[in-house]
């Protein structure tokens, strides 16, 4: 196998570039993120009940609800808040199950509950994890100077007919939020008197509203050869439709809406206020799908925002901001992890370079960094992986791994060639020499890291990016060191001549070689000097383990996941937020 490698190098580079191709487009098709994706296993059942008590929404709501959520399957813990006008019920599943299928038995378990109260919204149901929060914030305001006098906090509902539903349909966003303003609502004012001199009860009129604002059909009837639908219209259309609405017939006097009560068009309390530089607004925060790309969402939120403030929003005289970006923070933690990569990989190569003392062994060896780089992200692709910090780190964790066995390698062609033999011949000894080796400390770095790629938790979840990675870069390097170094050293490996073995360089090598050998076998002449390098080691790995390892176990249930997302949240990013 060595020796037709060898002797084909044409084949060996076609077969590399080609790796190398795909590598560089899986660069451009791996979404770019700040931490890979977390999987949900939180799912929401959120009630809305306007005006109720929270004593009314736990005993008339959550209650009822908790009597069927609670008999699903492979529910670990169930948690419920009852606020004012809303109940929120928070479902928490193992690892790994279905989520698809848990949203089929909730929904399942909801449509039991008998009924509710009067006004109670339908129960929405979301799901929730650590990588879920809002990445990007914008605000609504009128256009500068404010020519029409809007008053911004009665845009919510143009806002959210208009400006979300144009954000939602760009690919990649999954949800888009509005606050700060009031929804459009109809004020009815009953006067109190009128109604005591009318001897009506306000349930009287309630239920007069009720109703005969609805559209009832009739039926058909059979004319012939046609058949007419019946209906009867009834449901209200302007105002002055609610205002002539009959409550009470008494024999030839009618009692209208009017005559008790002002009918207003107006705009329901508002009790989340959004604010951007001491300036009312309306603001919007966008959370994106699973798997996306947050540099490609930007960029079609951008396109639509400014298609938005040339069309409608001017016409309307708004505008909309951008007030908040987190990825900005992706773009420059990737960036800081690329320079760092970078960084290291020349400090690798000049430290090769240290130790080979040849230009020609060092190009040879270097060549196989961006070869086993490129792969890593040939990795992250075939996995289903994101580009992220934990998974560039991955990246660079790698490169002087990578290097190990290109040096074994390259060492024993080297040796080889300095006893006078030719190099295709140096270069196959050398490899088939060394190849059990190098193979055996290639599956024993990829067996050390692929058991994070099956743990479970957000730990596993989190740092897989990184086993995934390494694996990849090392398995590629295994290749590089047994296919093209030899190859390219068969042709290009040259024997440093008796001045760079001199020099200054090399002569300081010399020196640290023979310190460190002095040091083994100094070492090497008693047992107890043995032990306690083995002791020592052992003892330090325990104290780190003790006093720089964080206890987990101190951590409340379902913390550990916050607290990894935090490490590489930007500043100021709240976890929490929803």
């Amino acid at each position: 196998m060595f020796h037709a490698a060898i002797a084909r190098p044409v084949v060996v580079t076609v077969g590399i570039l080609i790796l190398c191709l795909m590598g560089v487009l899986a660069v451009f098709q791996v979404p770019v993120q700040m931490i890979p994706d977390i999987e949900a296993r939180v799912l929401t059942v959120d009630t809305r009940w306007p005006g109720a008590t929270p004593q009314d929404v736990e005993k008339e709501i959550i209650i009822e609800q908790e009597e069927y959520l609670r008999r699903i399957p492979g529910l670990e813990r169930i948690t419920s808040r009852a606020s004012t006008s809303r109940a929120e019920i928070e479902l928490e599943f193992p690892l790994g199950v279905d989520m698809n299928e848990v949203l089929i038995l909730v929904n399942n378990a909801l449509s039991q509950v008998p009924g509710y109260p009067e006004n109670v919204d339908e129960p929405r149901i979301n799901t929730s994890s650590v990588s879920d929060n809002p990445f990007m914030f914008f605000s609504v305001q009128p256009l500068p100077g404010n020519p029409r006098q809007i008053d911004i906090r009665t845009q919510q509902d143009f806002v959210e007919d208009h400006v979300r539903t144009r954000l939602e349909q760009v690919p990649g966003v999954s949800d888009v939020g509005v606050t700060g303003g009031g929804e459009r609502q109809i004020r009815i004012l009953v006067d109190p008197s009128k109604l005591a001199e009318r001897d009506l009860r306000l349930i009287d009129v309630r239920n007069a509203i009720r109703e005969r604002n609805r559209d009832v059909s009739g039926g058909d009837v059979n004319s012939g050869k046609r058949r007419y639908l019946l209906r009867t219209v009834g449901r209200f259309e302007t105002l002055d439709d609610m205002r002539r609405l009959v409550i009470e017939r008494r024999g030839e006097s009618l009692i209208r809406l009017a005559d008790v009560a002002e009918v207003e068009e107006s705009y329901a309390e508002i009790r989340n206020y959004a604010y951007t530089r001491s300036n009312p607004m309306i603001g919007m925060r966008l959370r994106k799908e699973v798997g996306a790309n947050v540099v490609e969402v930007k960029a079609g939120v951008l396109q639509a925002i400014d298609e938005l403030n040339n069309g409608l929003l001017a016409e309307r005289g708004l505008r909309l901001r951008l007030t908040s970006d987190d990825v900005v923070y992706v773009v420059e933690a990737v960036q800081v992890v690329w320079r760092n990569l970078l960084i290291g990989a020349v400090l690798a190569t000049l430290t090769m370079f240290a130790f080979l003392r040849s230009p020609s062994a060092t190009a040879i060896g270097a060549v196989g960094i961006p070869i086993c780089t490129i792969a890593a992200f040939l990795g992250l692709l075939a996995t289903g992986r994101t580009i992220n910090v934990i998974s560039l780190a991955g990246v660079a964790f790698a490169i002087g791994m990578t290097l190990d066995n290109n040096i074994v390698v390259l060492e024993n062609i080297y040796r080889h060639l300095a006893m006078g033999k030719s190099r295709l011949k140096a270069a196959l000894e050398g490899v088939t020499e060394v190849w059990p080796a190098v193979l055996a400390s290639t599956l024993t770095t990829v067996f050390v890291f692929l058991p994070i790629v099956f743990i479970q938790d957000e730990a596993g979840q989190l740092y897989s990016d990184i086993a995934v990675a390494i694996a990849a870069s090392i398995i590629m390097s295994l290749l590089v060191a047994t296919m093209l170094v030899p190859t390219a050293s068969g042709r290009l490996l040259k024997v440093p001549s008796m001045e760079s073995q001199t020099g200054w360089l090399a002569n300081k090598g010399t020196e640290v070689q023979a310190a460190i050998v002095k040091l083994v076998r100094w070492l090497l002449r008693s047992v107890t000097r043995r032990l306690c390098v083995v002791g020592g080691a052992l003892a330090t790995s325990v104290l780190i383990l003790l006093f720089l390892t964080p206890a987990a176990e101190y951590l409340p249930e379902g913390e550990e996941a916050k607290v990894f997302g935090l490490m590489f949240a930007p500043p100021g990013y709240n976890i929490d937020t929803m």
